[in-house]
């Protein structure tokens, strides 16, 4: 997992080890009240960490089924490795699932040009090509540099020329998004790219396909003991 900055330490982290063990004890505090003194609280976390924001945050697009009965929430960097590794195997338990809400948030820690790949994917969303977008993105082998992200932009179908003044007038509101990512990030205890929010459950890391379905199975669990 790629490293970030230091995170609170408000949330117990789950590790991959403890994945298929731990995640129907209760892995995720995902709604519990933050304590005042804490460094979530004191960051704005409780104001981020609320289950609509987290989970239906209505300024990003949902890949996957926009109907399904669980979501999964990826907190993802363009230039991690562990990412692009895995988001084949990602993409491909939501589709043999059919009933899970995917959405990708991009959480750029990796340098400037992890930046400008999130905010020209955000961008991309005004002419309704977000998820093509992310796909051409994060479907590289290698390092992205700022020519080659825009080069895989414009192989996806997306106007560049529009994407520069949609990028323009809306650099606020996208900015704002990538904000909003970091602090949600950084509330849960995230240590890096990537990590996972799956129903209300934190599981920060890689999995493999089968503790993909083994979480989503526990989190529709979950649900329905409420």
């Amino acid at each position: 997992m790629t490293k970030s900055i230091e995170p609170d330490r408000l949330f117990r982290p789950l590790t991959r080890r403890r994945t298929l063990g731990a995640l129907g004890a209760g892995a995720l505090l995902l709604g519990l009240d933050i304590a005042p003194g804490s460094a979530a609280a004191q960051n704005g976390g409780e104001k981020v960490l609320t289950e609509a924001l987290v989970l239906r945050d209505p300024d990003i697009p949902v890949a996957g089924n926009p109907d399904g009965d669980i979501t999964i929430v990826e907190y993802f960097d363009f230039n991690c490795p562990y990412c692009r590794k895995l988001a084949p195997e990602l993409r491909q338990v939501v589709q043999d699932d059919g009933k899970v809400r995917l959405v990708f948030k991009d959480w750029p820690i990796l340098g400037e040009v992890s930046v400008l790949a999130s905010r020209m994917a955000l961008a991309s969303k005004y002419q309704d090509k977000f998820i093509q977008a992310h796909e051409a993105l994060i479907g590289v082998s290698s390092k992205l540099t700022a020519p080659r992200v825009r080069e895989l932009l414009a192989g996806a179908g997306i106007d560049l020329d529009r994407l520069d003044r949609d990028l323009a007038a809306n650099a606020k509101a996208i900015d704002a998004i990538i904000a909003r990512n970091g602090e949600q990030a950084e509330a849960f205890g995230f240590k890096g790219t990537p990590a996972f929010i799956i129903g209300k459950f934190r599981v920060p890391g890689v999995l493999t396909m089968a503790q993909f379905d083994q979480a989503i199975a526990d989190a529709r669990k979950a649900a329905k003991k409420k």
